[in-house]
């Protein structure tokens, strides 16, 4: 039997603050419900739950209101997604809900509403997120598996949405530093050369499948119609692949350069 949709609770969306109002996530002395720190990385319940049936919470990332995975350091950005990922597998294997999620907002077209850099971590009581879910999602052009085993960075060739949907995928925890860089290097690159900086927005998915910790970034324009409408993903041609794989892999390069 299909899950039904997810119920959206708009009494309680209305409470939220938004980019304004004073930055909750600033003003740390007045948080509450406080799960875990490391410096200022904080998990914390979210006050404010919009989805019913679920139990939602909320990861600071950093105490820079302007901060970014685009725009962190290495080290913090490695240290973010340690914690991050722990305490996602920690509510996972509590088993008190069907699914747990981790996920990320970034810019106004990625459905978030707060600037302030912050994930999310969502138990879903009875719901399988991963129903429309399939493993070809995950399989694509190759653009970078040098640094391990079973570890690489693609695009989708079968997107869930589209257009250039990259998957970092890393075999065990040991290798989370190369899925943490991976990602940084691969928002840098979507809000600075892709498209020639018109990508303001991205989302981030984690998924755990068959033993695989595989983040999907997904830049975020306007929907298309065809997803709209139809469930209809699209990817870009061959040569348009090509491209972006090339320009990624030019940026990396930079960026390494200037911080290693």
């Amino acid at each position: 039997m299909k899950n039904k949709p997810l119920v959206f609770n708009p009494k309680v969306a209305k409470e939220k603050p938004n980019n304004n109002s004073v930055c909750p996530f600033c003003n740390t002395d007045t948080l509450t419900n406080i799960l875990a720190t490391d410096g200022d990385i904080i998990w914390l319940d979210n006050k404010y739950p919009t989805i019913e049936d679920t139990y939602q919470t909320v990861i600071i990332e950093s105490s820079n209101h302007e901060g970014d995975i685009s725009s962190y350091t290495y080290e913090h950005n490695r240290k973010l997604f340690k914690f991050s990922i722990s305490h996602w597998l920690e509510t996972i294997a509590s088993e008190k809900f069907e699914t747990v999620i981790l996920f990320k907002n970034f810019g106004p077209l990625s459905g978030g509403s707060l600037r302030h850099p912050h994930m999310q971590i969502v138990g879903l009581n009875h719901t399988d997120a991963y129903q429309n879910v399939i493993q070809e999602n995950f399989l694509g052009l190759k653009i970078l598996d040098e640094t391990f085993e079973n570890a690489e960075i693609n695009i989708s060739l079968d997107p869930i949405m589209g257009y250039s949907e990259f998957n970092i995928i890393i075999s065990d925890s040991s290798q989370i530093d190369f899925l943490a860089d991976g990602v940084k290097e691969v928002t840098n690159y979507l809000l600075g050369r892709y498209f020639d900086g018109r990508c303001i927005s991205y989302n981030l998915f984690f998924y755990l499948i068959s033993g695989k910790y595989i983040c999907k970034v997904v830049p975020r324009f306007i929907t298309s119609p065809f997803f709209i409408g139809y469930k209809l993903s699209q990817i870009s041609n061959d040569e348009r692949l090509e491209t972006v794989k090339e320009e990624f892999l030019e940026n990396r390069s930079n960026m390494r350069k200037s911080e290693f």
